[in-house]
């Protein structure tokens, strides 16, 4: 907050307008108070905003303020627009639906938040002397009808050119017959909170990189990457031709394949003037390589369109390459996977009539995405609202937050909303994620309510026997071995991984307790830890080793997460989780909870060429399948299309979904070979586990205390190492023939002959 108190109210066209309404504020500096030393606008609305002065937007931002859990948490953004401000001046803004009166989820629901937009927002303007004038949303604005007509999220945006009422912010406007005056909204300013992550914003252009017509005769435009966002383009034609554009992540037959979007109609429309028309629709996004456009006047060129990349304003930190091809386009598809679905909140896909925060996505993502991105701020805004959502459901994480879902019937498959493993996990696995990759401690300190809170409630949820077995649980979600119509059938069984789960997160929690100094709630949930193990030992484990289900998810989870007991029965599970690798002819046979620990149970028991082989595998499912089969992002499924070139039957057949690219957390540590030995990377790891199929990698990281390097070779019988190490950083070299270094900031170079690379675990 700023040192003005908060004037404004929140404000409504007096009437309903159709589309995007506008609104208008005329007013004089105040004399008399010298020059003007700086003006700050604070600005939010219901539904989504775009603010100008004297007709210059104000901000680089679009679609805010996001989608936060507007219940609780109504974030507002502040501008300097100091250079705006003109002896007389208009601040005006144009209102769109956004989340909180948009559809939102599967139900075809809108309105969930509110049936009636709103701004408020507040410009001080402190002169020299020390005078702030204070220009606020109150009843004295006037509201009128802008060039939008419709606007939706899923749906698209519809613009007609002959409405754009030119000058309409700008000083000496006169408004016509069709504008009104505004009314005030019941709002609590109590909810207004300023946001911890960055904005929304353009992030670059992609221009086509093919135009051509499809077997119906269609026009359509290939930009050779999926991406999020939307078209931009200035046309001339005649007044009132209508332009369509329809949008798809692949193609199917030649033609835009429609029939993954469900209910999402991804269609935006521009209606012409008759002279040099600009569109650009920014109260909406798609997620799309294709666009099939209708009505263009003439011949369509590459010069005449360019697509708009949209998501949060992301630093990008850490990098990967290396010497299969297929890998490093992989790699690439992790990256626009989470370009895509980082826009504003950590969604599952950006294209379809959903678009949600599911927690389990995040969940197990959020190593792999705060390696690529400084995600810090950004995932500590969504934490706030995950903490937001369970404080009023005492102690229920929801399975997506925002949580738009609370508002919608439930699907009839699905019982009554409970705590659910590995999503409500996220509550704990992502400030732990945080906490590992930056070193701040108080990202634990202002989650760990949330954290213990969630720990506490599935401890209430155990069986007598101490395991997570009851209750409805998501579990394996998406076996590759289950039917398209029932992604819950996985082979794992539900209790096992549900209880492998809140062993982590009790230990988790434990630890972050300790580490905030809070004991008898570390002694309390060491205590649950240990009950958990226990129970999972005795009900889960056979004496010969084997574990429930007899699976690669159960193995790979009770290895990564440290269930099991001794060192006999965590090379028994090594071993037949690469057994079951093999058997399987190195295809993929986990879904969402043992897909992304699968490789570091491999590697961490010494079977790092089956983890290998099994990153290098083609056929389906695999991760290199899709890249063979042209994706350009990661699939919610692995044969989300199939090997003939038809979309996959299920209803779930999402091209952009970054969940099962989780596997890039072990393509750094493992392959890539940068670890933190420490939070933050105070101190660092350098061991590189070279495997069969890739002859050399490099990475490098923008840690906290600067940047790590790291590039290997095989260069005929020799291993070759290259280290950069920052100033004050120490770091731990470890060579694939075990031999150890200890060094400190500066360039090193090491050299060895290959040997079978060590446990992981045991080489710390």
């Amino acid at each position: 907050m700023t040192s003005t108190p908060w004037l404004a109210a929140m404000i409504s066209p007096g009437q309903d307008f159709d589309g995007a309404p506008r609104l208008r504020k005329e007013f004089r500096l105040e004399e008399g108070h010298g020059g003007v030393v700086k003006a700050t606008l604070r600005a939010t609305a219901f539904g989504i905003y775009e603010a100008c002065i004297n007709g210059t937007q104000v901000g680089d931002d679009v679609l805010s303020p996001g989608w936060s859990a507007y219940e609780w948490r109504l974030r507002y953004r502040s501008y300097d627009v100091t250079t705006l401000v003109t002896p007389t001046s208009v601040l005006g803004v144009e209102l769109g639906n956004g989340w909180y009166r948009g559809r939102l989820a599967w139900h075809g629901m809108a309105n969930l938040y509110g049936s009636e937009l709103g701004f408020f927002g507040q410009l001080d303007i402190e002169f020299a002397d020390g005078h702030v004038q204070s220009i606020a949303s109150d009843a004295s604005w006037q509201a009128g009808p802008s060039a939008t007509t419709s606007n939706d999220l899923y749906d698209g945006q519809t613009i007609d050119a002959r409405r754009l009422h030119k000058g309409w912010a700008e000083p000496g406007y006169v408004p016509g017959a069709d504008w009104t005056g505004v009314r005030e909204l019941a709002f609590d300013a109590d909810r207004l909170a300023e946001p911890v992550g960055p904005p929304v914003v353009r992030a670059g252009v992609v221009r086509p990189v093919e135009i051509f017509t499809s077997p119906s005769g269609r026009t359509l435009v290939d930009f050779g990457q999926n991406l999020v966002g939307w078209l931009r383009f200035t046309v001339q034609g005649e007044a009132g031709q209508a332009i369509t554009v329809r949008h798809a992540e692949v193609l199917e037959a030649g033609e835009l394949g429609v029939r993954p979007l469900r209910s999402a109609k991804a269609t935006d429309t521009f209606i012409l003037s008759g002279g040099l028309d600009s569109f650009e629709p920014t109260k909406t996004f798609h997620g799309f390589r294709y666009a099939e456009i209708a009505g263009w006047p003439g011949t369509l060129t590459a010069d005449d369109v360019e697509a708009v990349v949209v998501h949060s304003d992301l630093e990008r930190t850490g990098t990967f390459e290396c010497s299969n091809e297929l890998v490093n386009q992989l790699h690439r598809n992790i990256v626009w996977g989470l370009r895509g679905n980082f826009l504003d909140l950590p969604t599952d896909c950006p294209q379809r009539d959903e678009r949600l925060g599911w927690t389990g996505d995040i969940a197990v993502f959020a190593p792999t995405a705060a390696y690529l991105y400084d995600v810090k701020g950004f995932l500590q805004d969504w934490l706030l609202d995950l903490a937001a959502e369970q404080k009023a459901t005492n102690g229920l994480v929801p399975i997506t937050v925002p949580d738009a879902l609370k508002y919608c019937p439930q699907p009839p498959e699905f019982p009554a909303p409970e705590s659910s493993a590995l999503w409500s996990e996220a509550s704990v696995w992502v400030p732990w994620a945080l906490w590992e990759a930056y070193g701040d401690i108080s990202v634990l300190r202002n989650q760990y309510e949330s954290m213990a809170s969630h720990t506490r409630r599935v401890e209430g949820l155990l069986s007598p026997t101490g395991l997570w077995d009851s209750g409805f649980q998501f579990g394996d979600w998406l076996d590759p071995d289950a039917a398209p119509d029932q992604p819950w059938a996985a082979k794992a069984d539900t209790g096992v991984v549900a209880t492998a789960c809140m062993y982590r997160t009790a230990r988790l929690t434990a630890r972050t307790a300790g580490l905030l100094g809070k004991h008898d709630d570390e002694a309390h949930f060491e205590a649950l830890a240990a009950r958990v193990r226990n129970a999972f030992a005795e009900h889960y484990e056979a004496a010969s080793g084997t574990i429930r289900s007899d699976c690669t998810t159960v193995y790979a989870l009770a290895i990564a997460f440290d269930v099991l007991e001794t060192p006999e029965l965590r090379g028994f599970a090594g071993n037949r989780l690469a057994e079951l690798v093999r058997d399987n002819n190195y295809r993929v046979s986990t879904g969402f909870a043992g897909t992304p620990f699968i490789t570091h149970a491999l590697t961490d028991t010494g079977h790092v060429d089956e983890a290998y082989r099994l990153l290098l595998e083609q056929g389906c499912p695999s991760w290199l399948y899709p890249v063979t089969m042209g994706a350009t992002t990661v699939w919610e499924r692995w044969d989300s299309m199939l090997p003939d070139g038809t979309i996959n039957p299920g209803e779930m057949t999402s091209f952009n979904h970054y969940a099962l690219g989780a596997v890039a957390d072990w393509m750094h540590k493992a392959i890539g070979g940068i670890r933190p030995a420490e939070p933050g990377y105070a101190r660092v790891l350098i061991q590189p586990q070279p495997g069969e199929g890739i002859s050399w990698a490099r990475t490098s990281l923008k840690t906290p205390h600067g940047e790590v390097r790291v590039e290997w070779t095989l260069d005929g019988g020799a291993f070759r190492l290259e280290a950069t190490v920052p100033a004050g950083v120490a770091a731990d070299v470890v060579l694939p023939d075990g031999e150890r270094h200890t060094v400190e900031g500066g360039e090193y170079h090491f050299a060895c002959a290959p040997a079978p690379v060590l446990d992981y675990q045991a080489s710390r």
